[in-house]
């Protein structure tokens, strides 16, 4: 009897063990693998937290280390702290010669986005590889001795338990539980954020909603040269509605001008293409490719267009980021409406679907006789480049997720803040980049001609303040949480929220307000912003126009 006891009562202690050993205890859990998320962490561990990543993404970056190189700058001048602290960092690694493999540095030239590429008076370099992103984001965490936890996905159904407006822990679809005093969402997605009952929209909101001129359907408005400039044809047999539409067109009516709509600005993958022979892969043909779902390009190339190249960004080493440019290009339209509320498995069935249109696109381009001859010749001197991405089969790893959830939270910016109309409070960063929507939908107009709608690009006149209150819920729905990517504004005003630096510069001071409010004991609306400012200071962020150096 006594030995049975004893065999009952180690089994106890083991389990107890075992189920403690689950448990994973942090002042600060951050969910996301994104450039938001690391820097997050980077200004917790410098403010003395103990704080642990959970990461669904392996690699760590998000867009920042998944082909975006090209940098949407805006004012280069309001990226400060650790966003600045990064591109210090791009700049050592390509003040060394061994970084130009591929290409020697005075060949590359030296253009940005609205900013020389290389800027040599104040350290900072602009544009990059993926593969030295990365690298800049994993040497953030062996520096500050992060904890990053990959491959661990919120369950989204039953993961989040909270208690008197409170996250108390969140668990992962492999059963690890994480339980943290503050918790930060740095996800695309907004997952966390959705999980713990908080407000939120995606799509456009009406015009009415906020007051707003550049939200909802925007039919007929063309701000960039993404639409049809051309009167070509939505059908099979040209002119003939009978024959049915080509692929990729909608046959839903596009509604009318300022309503709102659940419809998502298009995704693509950042390719990195290479020049260089022996660092580039030629253009991979999907299983399923069906060259008639490019008739639509053809028909845009037989009327002339002849701007295939104009988003082939250089990066260093004979590299591009490819973007999508005209009416016809690397967003896939229309397609990634369900995205955001959709399951981790259709979610895949979605970025799947957009890999392969992308490189049916790519294979199209490269070798259909409906291309014309020099555009096929000068795509023969593109290929994957053959050391980024290697172990996904040198594509993405990251899709360009433009736009997702977006919380309604204690302040939404909108684009009279954006634009100056307005003064914002309690700033925690400043964006500068424009308004900047792709398109919505393609669509046949009632003269049976295919248009797209959606694309915006309106500029602010100077730079803009970021409210704190855009990264805090209504504290009636969660009091330590905070959001640094799917943050609180309209579709209008995210547009050029939206943008991997000011990301950046979210994530670090979503972490400093994280911080305090631990210190403080107080729920992260009640923190007192003048403390969290003067620490944001300290940390070099920049918070108005006054406070522009260079």
């Amino acid at each position: 009897m006594r030995a049975l006891f004893a065999c009952i009562f180690f089994s106890f202690l083991v389990a107890c063990s075992t189920t403690k050993e689950e448990i994973n205890e942090a002042d600060i859990i951050i969910y996301g693998g994104t450039s938001s998320a690391i820097t997050a962490a980077v200004q917790a561990k410098k403010m003395g937290k103990s704080v642990i990543v959970v990461s669904p993404d392996i690699h760590l970056g998000g867009l920042s280390s998944g082909g975006l190189g090209f940098t949407d700058t805006g004012n280069k001048a309001v990226i400060g702290g650790l966003a600045r602290e990064f591109y210090h960092r791009v700049y050592l690694h390509y003040a060394q010669d061994s970084a130009w493999k591929w290409q020697k540095r005075e060949e590359y030239g030296n253009k940005g986005q609205g900013t020389p590429a290389i800027d040599g008076e104040n350290r900072t370099m602009w544009i990059f590889e993926p593969h030295v992103a990365e690298r800049i984001f994993e040497d953030f965490v062996r520096e500050n001795q992060l904890e990053v936890l990959r491959d661990e996905w919120l369950d989204r159904e039953k993961g989040v338990v909270k208690e008197n407006g409170k996250i108390v822990s969140i668990q992962t679809l492999s059963g690890k539980k994480y339980q943290g005093k503050v918790f930060i969402d740095a996800t695309y997605e907004g997952d966390l954020m959705a999980a713990a009952g908080v407000s939120y929209h995606v799509g456009r909101e009406a015009n009415s909603v906020y007051g707003e001129t550049w939200n909802g359907v925007q039919v007929g408005v063309y701000q960039h040269r993404h639409y049809f400039m051309d009167s070509i044809s939505a059908y099979r047999i040209p002119g003939d509605p009978s024959s049915g539409l080509l692929p990729e067109i909608s046959s839903k009516a596009p509604g009318k001008n300022g309503e709102g709509d659940q419809r998502l600005q298009a995704y693509n993958f950042r390719m990195a293409l290479s020049r260089f022979p022996d660092n580039r892969v030629p253009f991979p043909k999907p299983a399923n490719y069906d060259s008639n779902r490019y008739e639509l390009l053809a028909r845009v190339y037989a009327a002339g267009w002849n701007e295939t190249f104009w988003k082939f960004d250089p990066i260093p080493n004979l590299k591009t980021d490819t973007n999508n440019h005209g009416p016809f290009s690397t967003d896939y339209i229309g397609k990634n409406y369900d995205y955001p509320e959709a399951s981790y498995e259709r979610r895949k069935e979605i970025i799947r679907e957009h890999e392969d249109y992308q490189k049916g696109l790519m294979y199209f381009l490269a070798n259909d006789s409906r291309v014309p001859e020099n555009v096929r010749n000068e795509i023969g001197n593109y290929g994957l480049a053959k050391d980024e991405f290697t172990d996904n089969g040198n594509w993405p790893h990251q899709i360009y997720v433009r736009e997702a959830r977006r919380m309604i939270g204690s302040y939404v910016m909108t684009e009279h803040d954006v634009l100056g109309a307005k003064v914002v409070p309690q700033s925690v960063g400043m964006g500068s980049y424009s308004l900047d929507s792709h398109n919505t939908q393609r669509f046949v107009t009632p003269g049976g001609f295919v248009q797209n709608e959606g694309d915006i690009g309106v500029h602010p006149k100077q730079p803009y303040s970021i409210s704190y209150g855009t990264l805090v819920p209504r504290e009636e729905e969660c009091k330590n949480l905070l959001v640094s990517v799917c943050v609180s504004s309209s579709h209008t005003a995210f547009g050029s929220i939206r943008m991997e630096p000011v990301f950046m510069i979210l994530g670090q001071s979503a972490a400093a307000a994280a911080s305090l409010s631990i210190d403080e004991k107080v729920s992260v609306q009640e923190l007192g912003y003048e403390k969290l400012r003067k620490v944001l200071i300290e940390e070099k962020q920049v918070l108005e126009n006054e406070l522009i150096e260079n």
